[in-house]
């Protein structure tokens, strides 16, 4: 069997805004530290996303000393929100909807919300989800009631580089895997090989692989200008479709709770 490897990670900070490659990452049980901790929702309390919104894709995210920043690609304008000790700075506690879950919020400070309703033309919050907060992981798939962060269900997700690359050998335009959302990207392998997987260690962290990600809309979001096409839903539509579901990509849930890096091999227990 070849050699598997992590090659790539990335955090979400702001769910369906950039994400952030980093070299290295603390596993949480909810996710990756710093993954989706915050959210944006409408004046009713409802979760945006790029599926209905794809204007936040236009948004470059970093972190920086603690400090979160965020610039609009399209104004130029950007605000930096400050990681440390995030509860103590909350001026509202506000419930909100994330798909079927309603769960508790805080809005860390108005300035932010009118920055975002000003940039997206939309009146909206940006709100932090603490790590006390409950969220649980759909029990139909839990090992043992994990919970999850803002993610869409789950707190972790892997796709192979050649599982990519064997899409885009089918597309007339390659895309990048920024489309998918991954928490991880390995290199070594076969194509879609992730479907099959169980158990498995990242370094020194166990995963279960627990059910497969079920794709939207979003994916034909291009994160680079924002503008929404046909591809690669088309695509992976002819060959990826079961039980009216397309399917790229495995989701996690973590057993063990160290540091992942780059460059860390994969093993099957």
């Amino acid at each position: 069997m070849a050699e598997l490897t992590l090659s790539e990670i990335w955090i979400y900070p702001i769910k369906s805004l950039a994400g952030i490659r980093v070299q290295q990452a603390n596993v949480k049980q909810k996710g990756l530290e710093n993954d989706r901790r915050f959210m944006l929702v409408d004046e009713d309390g409802r979760f945006l996303t790029q599926r209905e919104h794809p204007g936040m894709a236009l948004f470059g995210v970093s972190i920086f000393s603690q400090q979160l920043i965020i610039e609009s690609k399209s104004s130029t304008r950007s605000i930096s929100v400050g990681l440390h000790d995030l509860e103590s700075k909350a001026s509202e506690s506000l419930r909100v909807k994330i798909w079927d879950d309603e769960v508790e919020t805080i809005e860390i400070n108005p300035v932010y919300s009118v920055w975002f309703s000003e940039e997206l033309k939309i009146r909206c919050k940006l709100v932090y989800f603490p790590e006390s907060n409950r969220r649980d992981v759909d029990p139909r798939f839990a090992l043992s009631n994990e919970q999850v962060s803002l993610a869409d269900g789950y707190p972790y997700m892997i796709i192979g580089q050649s599982t990519l690359d064997e899409l885009n050998s089918r597309l007339e335009i390659p895309i990048s895997m920024k489309r998918f959302r991954p928490n991880f990207v390995f290199t070594g392998g076969t194509p879609f090989e992730e479907d099959e997987w169980k158990t498995f260690k990242i370094g020194k962290n166990r995963f279960a692989a627990v059910k497969l990600c079920a794709r939207c809309v979003l994916i034909t979001v291009d994160p680079e200008t924002g503008v929404r096409g046909k591809e690669p839903l088309a695509t992976l539509t002819t060959y990826r479709k079961r039980e009216n579901k397309i399917l790229f990509g495995q989701n996690l849930l973590a057993i063990d709770y160290d540091e992942v890096r780059e460059g860390d091999e994969i093993e099957f227990l």
